[in-house]
């Protein structure tokens, strides 16, 4: 057999069948390329663009005017709060208030018996008996030698003993208030001709409603007892939490207006009188506090709404339609138009929303065209050329 003749058609044979794998090989690189390229980006037909009526907006940095809304809940204003229980020892003796009653400040809530508390009110009868004499026999000495009757040693006398008993009755006057007694509660409390009642009478130090009672009759109390707990709602505190990302566009002393569902057409104004200076860890919030006058009492601790604080003036940013923001799978992102029928997807940081409109932090600069009608048909073109692009 002559080789050489064979040779050259045994050539042809090989490259022949070597020449289909190239040319699909080459196929799949440009296939890959090009939905690689579809992933991120959505390009229609004039046709097409047209009948969906897509709407567009251009990015530029203007003025972050409006308020910030933050979820909120309504807590008792502390200054119009009061833990009520007894400085002494002893046993329940009396109660005259439950939950839910409206009591006045100095009002009676309950007494408790102890024999420490017969010893306080004794000692100040006492000493309030020896300064009454001592005035009185002071005045007598002052009288007589006013009159040139009375000697100068006597006045002298009855004036020191006067001064060492008004020293005296202060003392005892000073350990009494200290219990929460007034002098009225002694010196009109008597039983029979010769014995105090050794009974402390217990008061609401504010005006408000009891919301908690932790007593009965009989029960042995001390100084840290918290009997009952009276908050005043006139005034309450509107705590509100916001992202760290919008302290700087918030004033301290700023207005500020809270809305519940409870009241839906209701609007109540304050004004925010704390800024938290710390940030949660788990929910990286920072705590606002807003006062609002409560006079009807509509708002109630622990009720829920939103609070709204005016942006700070100076403020700016790129704000766009808040329907532009595409949101799935802890991502952000809208379509920039490249041309006039091609959009690119954008990973975008999203900052404040204010009244419909939403701030771009990071993902757009000014002069930029995004979709802020039509999102999800591109996003749904998007998604069909993913799936396309996984099958091939």
């Amino acid at each position: 057999m002559n080789l050489r003749i064979y040779f050259p058609i045994l050539l042809l044979i090989i490259g022949s069948l070597m020449a289909p794998g190239c040319s699909d090989e080459s196929k799949d690189d440009n296939t890959t390329e090009k939905h690689e390229t579809e992933y991120e980006v959505v390009a229609l037909t004039k046709k097409s663009a047209s009948n969906i009526g897509l709407n567009l907006f251009t990015v530029k940095m203007e003025p972050l005017t409006g308020t910030l809304t933050a979820p909120a809940k309504v807590i008792p204003n502390q200054d119009l709060e009061a833990q009520v229980g007894s400085l002494m020892q002893g046993r329940v003796h009396q109660v005259f208030a439950k939950v839910g009653d409206y009591v006045k400040a100095g009002q009676t809530l309950l007494t408790v018996e102890g024999l420490d508390v017969g010893t306080i009110k004794a000692g100040f009868l006492k000493a309030k008996a020896t300064l009454d004499y001592a005035k009185a026999n002071y005045e007598r000495q002052k009288k007589l030698f006013d009159e040139k009757i009375g000697s100068q040693k006597a006045l002298l006398e009855s004036q020191a003993e006067y001064e060492k008993a008004l020293a005296e009755y202060k003392a005892e006057d000073k350990r009494i208030h200290s219990v929460g007694l007034d002098d009225e509660d002694v010196t009109n409390e008597k039983i029979g001709d010769e014995h105090t009642s050794g009974t402390l009478p217990i008061k609401s130090h504010i005006d408000g409603v009891i919301v908690e009672r932790n007593v009965v009759i009989g029960q042995f109390i001390d100084a840290t007892t918290n009997a009952f707990r009276v908050i005043n709602t006139n005034s309450v505190w509107v705590d509100g939490q916001i992202y760290e990302k919008d302290l700087a566009k918030i004033n301290q002393k700023t207005n500020a207006v809270f809305t519940t569902t409870t009241f839906p057409n209701e609007k109540f104004n304050g004004r925010i009188i704390y800024i938290g200076q710390t940030v949660d860890e788990q929910s990286r919030t920072i705590t606002l506090r807003g006062e609002f006058n409560n006079p009807n009492n509509k708002l109630k601790p622990q009720m829920f709404g939103d609070l709204k604080i005016p942006l700070a003036t100076g403020v700016k940013g790129i704000m766009i339609p808040d329907e532009a923001v595409v949101k799935e799978t802890g991502q952000e992102y809208v379509f920039v138009q490249t041309n006039d029928t091609t959009f690119e997807k954008r990973i975008v940081i999203t900052g404040t929303s204010v009244d419909n409109m939403i701030e771009i932090k990071e993902g757009l600069k000014e002069g930029e065209t995004v979709v802020s009608k039509g999102v999800f048909y591109l996003k749904s073109e998007l998604k069909k050329d993913e799936l396309t692009g996984d099958e091939h």
